[in-house]
């Protein structure tokens, strides 16, 4: 009997987030209608958004059909790093060995996301990647808002030579774009870190890309229609 089917996105951001408009409460309606059933929340240098949709989806009574995993996309002295599995915020501009150890503290999981693309404002720098590279629990080898399709390639050269994890995020910035990159694998209950890689190990990387000039002209477009249907 076949087992049904969800999509994980491990890299997206809220209202909790300074540039992100999506409402929490809206999220749990929008995952149903794409089949996108695991996401960590990970807004920027905040690890409070994960919570509170948790709780949102569990007043719904969505608990055993959505898992939803508290991160934060934490700016380091070095670039970014996102932490999975979070009981509390980690500040930021740490240095990326203390930040490593502090996600690690907390049972955590290390990402490194977009990492590969040298347009990316806050990517972590090459010269901090190599130093942590073996502390890394997972890597991002389809972001859908990187630059050029070919770094989300060498993301996962890059994971594949050290045989780590691989997995994907839509980055998504408004409601409508999470779920635009994804693993796909059989639904399971998710609320270790143990769970989540067993699903990666099972899963297959997908997602859609969307050249950044236009990313940023659909997300402005999307916030002003939302600030008109809701005046």
């Amino acid at each position: 009997m076949n087992r049904p089917q969800m999509k994980i996105d491990l890299h997206m951001h809220t209202e909790v987030s300074h540039d992100c408009r999506t409402r929490l409460r809206d999220i749990p309606a929008w995952m149903l209608s794409g089949g996108t059933r695991t996401i960590a929340v990970t807004d920027h240098d905040q690890q409070r958004g994960g919570p509170e949709l948790a709780a949102i989806v569990a007043d719904m009574g969505l608990s055993e059909r959505l898992n939803i995993i508290a991160g934060e996309e934490i700016t380091t002295a070095e670039g970014e790093l996102i932490g999975l599995f979070l009981t509390e915020r980690i500040p930021p501009r740490l240095s990326p060995e203390d930040t490593v150890q502090a996600i690690h503290a907390q049972g955590g999981l290390v990402m490194l996301q977009h990492g590969f693309d040298p347009l990316k404002r806050y990517r972590l720098k090459p010269e901090a990647t190599a130093r942590i590279a073996d502390s890394i629990d997972l890597v991002e080898v389809f972001n859908s808002r990187v630059s050029r399709p070919r770094w989300n390639r060498a993301a996962a050269a890059w994971a594949q030579e050290r045989g780590l994890p691989m997995c994907a995020g839509s980055d998504a910035h408004t409601l409508q774009d999470i779920g635009e990159a994804w693993v796909e694998a059989p639904f399971r209950p998710i609320h270790t870190p143990a769970d989540l890689l067993a699903a990666l190990a099972e899963g297959t990387v997908g997602g859609r890309w969307t050249h950044p000039v236009q990313a940023y002209g659909i997300k402005q477009w999307r916030v002003l229609r939302g600030k008109l249907g809701r005046g």
